[in-house]
């Protein structure tokens, strides 16, 4: 059992809130889901669709081919009715036209103003939709009375209730998995693992699609005893980050890649300053505001060649949920330890997917915070911020926790107490002192997901939200054709990883790097940092996510 459905229409006609029922349904229900969303940057209006997968077994990715269409408009149904399989269905009101014998025209609009509000339309498709798939109204006034007050829960059941009665059954899905489960969006999963890990400050400006890690962590702020500011711009945002996390507390900030552009210098005080930092940068097209509502891989060597000079960082990138839960709370662990900034890389495409996935072990969660013991530090003595160690690693304290002990910080290059220097003897000393720690931080790095055969003769590279789709590629390639597919998928991309895939890359016959970008930037990595070069790319770089069916399809070719 696999199904795909797809529920389209203009911002404002009650998609949203037809999805999301649905997809609670489905969940409550136990069944796996992965959604995608696909929307325009505007209020009213404009061409947006919601795709909802479910099947009794995990779903890893979203699917291009669709059994059944919800169309909410003229327009959803003509750009989409081609995707449609020959037994599939499309649900529409009466007033959307069309000859296509796999047409089921219902009377939503009058139903709905009949219960007394047209706005509930959506709860009349939605009624036919779950009589379609010969499902019972189990949980649906839970979930109505979880969005509207009593008379909407009332307006909404009605109309449910007469959708219900305009079809007759067609599918018969069985059960779903009983086992509990969690529907999470990566975002979410982002801001959970910080809070897990101890995340007591976040401050950001609002940018798309970024802006849900704030508000998922505004709902919670009192109940997790932390602050979340709204602040005026990006730059304001990381300062605030940056001087929390100074005071001891351990903090974050997120953007997209125009407010990260923003963030730039400040990153470059976070890196000599030496003062730990997570920061989640969730892609979108560019360059300039580009496509806001969009996806793509294209920020991979901004951010980690961001800000001038040369200090170390760490890059990494989320691949699903449970992904950007665990990698999450070890970034914070990794940012007090090397205390260096440490940047999580997302995009729109994980950002806004709901994905069906196990509950979070927290067992799993440790917080290090690698803290300086004060004991040895008498008061009002003089403090060595910046001291030389072999490791590169200097004691941390906290301000205020020695009376009488200054912590000294500074944006320009300082001696070992934090004072502004200009020798040369001293600026050498603390380039190399940087570097050491950085060089220490790769022995700490996770090697990429091998998927598919052990032994390829074809090895796909890939980084990121791409992972799901490359697990489903391999799996289709594998079951036809006589070459052997694998696919190593980067998560901690900076410092790149080399053992695995240097292992990988000899033995293959073709490396293919596949990727949501133009110019293939982890091909380019891999090859600056290892000499190997790829034997062919995929590409998508129109805002829209490579699926695994083109995927295959696109490595076939190449």
């Amino acid at each position: 059992m696999d199904y795909n459905i797809l529920i389209g229409g203009a911002a404002g006609q009650g998609m949203d809130t037809l999805a999301s029922a649905f997809s609670q349904v489905l969940h409550k229900r136990g069944y796996q889901i992965f959604t995608l969303q696909d929307y325009m940057s505007r209020v009213r209006g404009g061409h947006n669709y919601f795709q909802i997968r479910f099947s009794d077994e995990k779903v890893k990715s979203h699917s291009e081919v669709l059994d059944g269409i919800i169309a909410l408009n003229q327009e959803t149904l003509d750009l989409h009715i081609g995707r449609l399989k020959p037994d599939g269905f499309a649900f529409a009101d009466v007033e959307v036209k069309s000859d296509d014998k796999r047409l089921i025209t219902i009377h939503a609009k009058e139903t709905a103003k009949e219960a007394g509000n047209v706005k509930t339309m959506s709860s009349v498709t939605l009624g036919a939709l779950i009589k379609l798939f010969n499902m019972d109204e189990a949980f649906m006034k839970e979930i109505f009375s979880e969005k509207f007050d009593v008379e909407l829960t009332e307006q909404n059941m009605a109309s449910f209730k007469r959708g219900q009665e305009m079809v007759e059954s067609r599918y018969e899905i069985g059960k779903g998995n009983p086992e509990k489960t969690m529907l999470i969006q990566a975002n979410e999963a982002i801001a959970l693992g910080a809070l897990a890990s101890g995340l007591k400050f976040y401050s950001a400006y609002p940018m798309t699609p970024s802006t849900s890690i704030m508000s998922y962590l505004t709902r919670r702020a009192k109940k997790a005893k932390m602050i979340v500011e709204q602040a005026e711009d990006e730059l304001a945002a990381i300062n605030m980050a940056i001087g929390a996390s100074y005071a001891g507390v351990r903090s974050m900030t997120g953007t997209s890649g125009g407010g990260f552009s923003l963030m730039t210098e400040a990153l470059g005080l976070a890196g000599i300053a030496e003062i730990p930092l997570v920061i989640a940068v969730i892609q979108r097209p560019g360059p300039a505001t580009g496509l806001p509502t969009r996806t793509e891989q294209s920020d991979l060597k901004f951010v980690i060649n961001a800000s001038q000079g040369e200090f170390g960082r760490m890059v990494i990138a989320v691949r699903n949920p449970e992904d950007a839960f665990y990698q999450t709370a070890r970034a914070f662990n990794m940012a007090d330890k090397y205390q260096l900034p440490v940047i999580l890389l997302g995009d729109q495409y994980l950002s806004d997917a709901l994905q069906t996935i196990e509950p979070f072990d927290l067992e799993k969660i440790s917080i290090d915070r690698h803290l300086a013991d004060p004991k040895p530090y008498e008061e009002g003595k003089v403090y060595n911020r910046y001291e030389l160690s072999e490791n590169g690693i200097s004691p941390r304290l906290i301000p205020g926790i020695v009376p009488g002990t200054a912590v000294n910080i500074d944006s320009d290059e300082h001696d070992i107490i934090g004072n502004i220097t200009e020798a040369a003897e001293v600026r050498i000393d603390m380039v190399e002192k940087r570097a050491r720690k950085f060089d220490l931080l790769k022995q700490e790095l996770i090697e990429p997901d091998l998927l598919g055969e052990e032994n390829m003769d074809i090895l796909l590279v890939g980084w990121g939200s791409t992972y799901s789709q490359l697990s489903e590629a391999v799996d289709m390639l594998n079951e036809v054709g006589k070459n052997k597919y694998g696919a190593l998928v980067f998560g901690d991309i900076w410092p790149l990883p080399q053992k695995k895939l240097m292992e990988k890359a000899r033995k293959a016959k073709a490396i293919i790097n596949v990727e949501q970008n133009y110019y293939g930037q982890l091909a380019d990595l891999i090859r600056q940092e290892t000499g190997i070069a790829m034997t062919a790319s995929v590409l998508r770089f129109d805002g829209r996510p490579l699926s695994a069916s083109e995927i295959a399809k696109k490595v076939k070719e190449v």
